[in-house]
């Protein structure tokens, strides 16, 4: 932690401690009180109730400008395989996608790397494995929903019926087991994509205003284990016949081949491959100007940051920005503090210097993408990674990837088996969608420096002292008409088991505020499944229709009290930023 200078704040004598200027992460210095000791000397009991945070934002120019967007999506290829792809027309699905566009939405996962295309039309007659006692008639029901949608103009969308989506909850349920049995014996069965599911994917993202990144299979390998293309030639061309609008990537996590399926790329020989795959791009009319992004490397320990270092090396020119993974704990965590802890937050911010440090010295300034992440791997755990508590993680993520440049960040998943994607398989939004939803809403590509100030604890010999405070600061999205140019948002995470009081200084003193404060609804607290924004419960109106966002006023000049383990974004709507207005 870097050492705070004495800096009196202009034009306040409310001063407490010192100034710390965040460029990384927001540094908030507020105290944790200590009960003195019985009988012994000490500050009352009150003080912490009384302790204000003193922030001010940089104003003047932007410390970061990122992708329109920075926020963007992910879907597993396991959905055709489970069959939940073929419920991606229903209206409340691309509803609930549209409200995060503009994203890009990629689609490929663990399951990218056995991703087998063929173009054949009748996708029902090669399904995977279903229960028998309903398979028949529930693949017949999709036919005949696929024959009434290639009927409609346009974007392409149904109502299913009730019955049909409780069927396909009992099918998904059923082979999600197959999945995880795979995952755990690391015997992975091929999943065939054909130009019918292929339709369907792309019709999911125009309807919804996404733009399509789709993974192909990088371990279909020739005798010399070079990269078979002939497949993805092959679906190139039936895109392009299409006119798909579609960007490319290849492969998923390549330095854990190894482990997955006992083979190993190298970093020479996956930057050929690259290579290779961007020369068929330039073949084939229609995609030679296309983006191609990767290698989608996984954490960033001395495999997979040998790997990058060998590709970047390689082939760091042929793709159009550096992809990587994150994902914070494995699935066998069990209890809500694990998603609470500010050190499992900060691994992040390691993680991403390490990446940066080896793209930068290779090809600098190219753009990162952080491709993958989720609270937890594997799934994640039911009743803790789909709650309110994992929103902490999810939203501190973005601040910490926003504040060093991250260009966008891919959300695994949108809607999935598990329990680290943002709809559930009754297509009603968690918590991190209504987080997701009021970022999109109000949080715009321009980041701006935080400052902070108040009450510090000096740390004992060898303890560092980790920031429950998080706060960060953006130009408020230019896509909210509610908001004129020169607005700024700050979002605010507070982990402290006690309320905290902040003060708008310096250039933010006196100014109308906007609270959207997000809270857990009900009784169940952090493992709450919903949310409530300024006291309202959040949720849809109907298939089509959004809940309307409204803010709570806070006059000019009134301390915003944030209560203990929230989240709030807060509008700063007449300061007319400099940053901000261009």
């Amino acid at each position: 932690m870097p050492k705070p200078t004495t800096c009196p704040f202009p034009g306040s004598s409310l001063w407490l401690a010192s100034v710390a200027l965040m460029v990384q992460s927001v540094i908030s210095t507020s105290s944790t009180y200590r009960r003195p000791a019985p009988g012994g000397g000490g500050k009352r009991t009150g003080l912490m109730e009384r302790t204000l945070i003193l922030l001010d934002v940089n104003t003047r120019s932007p410390v970061q400008v990122l992708n329109d967007n920075f926020l963007s999506l992910q879907l597993d290829p396991s959905i055709i395989k489970d069959g939940w792809l073929d419920f991606l027309s229903s209206k409340r699905l691309v509803t609930l996608a549209r409200g995060l566009s503009p994203a890009y939405l990629r689609f490929g996962g663990k399951r990218t790397d056995f991703l087998q295309f063929h173009n054949r039309k009748n996708h029902a007659k090669f399904r995977g494995p279903g229960p028998d006692h309903y398979l028949k008639n529930y693949e017949d029901d999709i036919v005949r929903s696929d024959i009434a949608l290639d009927k409609q103009r346009g974007c392409k969308l149904v109502n299913h019926p009730d019955m049909m989506l409780e069927l396909q909850r009992e099918k998904a349920a059923q082979m999600q087991l197959v999945l995880l049995k795979e995952q755990l014996s690391n015997l992975y069965s091929n999943i065939t994509i054909t130009a019918r599911s292929l339709d369907k994917l792309y019709n999911f993202a125009e309807c919804a205003g996404l733009h399509l990144v789709l993974g192909l299979n990088a371990l279909q390998r020739s005798p010399d284990f070079s990269w078979n293309s002939s497949s993805a030639l092959s679906l190139l061309k039936y895109s392009a016949g299409k006119k798909y609008n579609i960007s490319w990537e290849l492969g998923n996590e390549p330095n854990g081949y190894r482990s997955m399926v006992g083979q190993t790329v190298n970093s020479t020989q996956l930057a050929k491959d690259y290579t290779l795959l961007r020369t068929l791009l330039q073949s084939v009319r229609y995609y030679n100007r296309a983006h191609l992004y990767g290698p989608n490397s996984g954490l960033p320990r001395k495999n997979a940051i040998l790997l990058l270092d060998g590709f970047m090396k390689n082939a760091g020119s042929v793709v159009d920005a550096v992809t990587w993974q994150h994902y914070y704990m494995d699935s066998r965590v069990t209890k809500v503090e694990d998603f609470l802890k500010t050190r499992l937050l900060d691994t992040l911010t390691e993680q991403i210097t390490k990446v940066l440090k080896v793209v930068n010295s290779h090809a600098p300034g190219k753009k990162v993408w952080l491709g993958g992440v989720g609270p937890a791997w594997a799934g994640g755990t039911n009743n803790l990674s789909d709650t309110y508590a994992a929103g902490f993680l999810w939203l501190n993520t973005l601040g910490m990837a926003a504040m060093q440049g991250i260009d966008v960040v891919l959300r695994h998943s949108f809607f999935d088996y598990g329990y680290t994607h943002l709809v559930d398989q009754h297509f009603n939004p968690l918590p991190d969608y209504w987080f997701s939803l009021v970022f999109k809403r109000l949080v715009g590509p321009r980041v701006l420096a935080v400052r902070v100030a108040g009450l510090q604890r000096k740390p004992r010999p060898g303890r560092v002292i980790r920031d429950k405070l998080r706060i960060y600061a953006h130009c408020t999205s230019f896509h909210n008409h509610n908001y004129v140019r020169g607005s700024i948002t700050i979002y605010i995470i507070n982990l402290h088991r006690s309320r905290k009081k902040i003060k708008l200084a310096g250039t933010l003193r006196n100014k109308t505020v906007h609270q959207y404060l997000l809270q857990p609804y009900g009784t169940d607290g952090l493992h709450a499944r919903s949310v409530q924004l300024n006291g309202e419960k959040l949720l849809m109106v109907d298939n089509e229709t959004f809940p309307e966002l409204k803010p709570q006023t806070l006059r000019s000049g009134r301390t915003i009290a944030m209560p203990p383990m929230t989240i709030g974004f807060y509008v700063i709507k007449n300061i007319n930023a400099y940053a901000c207005r261009r």
